[in-house]
């Protein structure tokens, strides 16, 4: 009878995990387990669809308003978004993934998109960068339905982001599939859709004064996708791109374009300190 009633205790477990792994997940990380300075939730999640990962803030798509309640002036913009993808490219090397570029958007392969969901979820990182050089804290989120890479699920487009936990901004970071039964036709969730011989091999290249892969047919993409006027261009949204042809600057330098645009999520934040100047 021990030995039955063990056994039954066992399948109850097992039953009990498959349930909690199977919940519906409602959305982003819980605001009161992430919030540093706000006392009220300013995210959207109120009027968006249940199946939904993502709640962009009420006042602007692209603030995170579990960090802030207002958008920046233009100079804090501008500052913000250099250190948030200089802190991103330099923890992303620090874990030993190099994220690429196929527009402003940061994609990552596949795999790299499970490693960074297995081991860093909802990980805090502190970065010290050239406008914050005693440092900043950044929080890598992954949603969990990443695993899913239709297309068809228009809701979770955006795989993870990497967030500033004072300002509120962030980096929406996408995983590049391969397109079964299609050799050679890459693709993500967004429907961008992509030839392998276009995207690799990559390319080094260098963005907010940081190392970066970018895509090595990177002059017809950017055709592609807005045009030829995206080569020669150096105002976009009021700031300039800071065109350095010996180093391939000028296709990925325009910090403010960012404006355009990690498989279980943790109830709590596991913080990891970055010792790291980027400056």
């Amino acid at each position: 009878m021990i030995l039955r009633g063990t056994s039954w205790l066992s399948l109850a477990v097992v039953f009990l995990t498959l349930a909690l792994q199977c919940a519906e997940v409602k959305g982003d990380a819980d605001f009161e387990s992430v919030r540093v300075l706000m006392t009220e939730d300013s995210s959207g999640k109120g009027g968006d669809p249940k199946d939904k990962y993502w709640h962009e803030s009420v006042f602007h798509p692209h603030y995170d308003g579990r960090f802030i309640d207002h958008e920046l002036e233009y100079e804090d913009q501008r500052t913000n978004l250099t250190s948030l993808m200089q802190s991103y490219l330099s923890t992303m090397a620090d874990l030993g993934i190099m994220p690429w570029d196929s527009d402003i958007d940061v994609h990552v392969a596949e795999d790299s998109m499970d490693f960074l969901a297995s081991y860093y979820n909802m990980t805090i990182h502190t970065v010290r960068t050239t406008h914050a050089p005693r440092g900043k804290n950044y929080m890598l989120e992954v949603n969990p339905k990443y695993v899913n890479p239709s297309p068809g699920d228009h809701l979770n487009t955006i795989d993870a982001r990497w967030i500033d936990m004072l300002s509120g901004v962030f980096i929406d970071i996408t995983a590049v599939h391969r397109k079964h039964n299609y050799p050679g036709i890459m693709y993500c969730k967004d429907s961008h859709r992509y030839r392998e011989a276009d995207l690799f091999p990559l390319r080094d290249s260098v963005f907010e004064d940081r190392p970066v892969k970018i895509p090595y047919n990177y002059a017809e993409l950017l055709q592609e996708e807005y045009g030829r006027v995206s080569l020669t261009r150096t105002r976009f949204a009021g700031g300039n791109v800071r065109a350095d042809k010996n180093r391939n600057q000028n296709i990925i330098s325009s910090t403010n374009a960012l404006l355009r645009r990690y498989t279980s999520a943790s109830s709590g934040l596991n913080k990891r300190h970055i010792n790291q100047s980027v400056a």
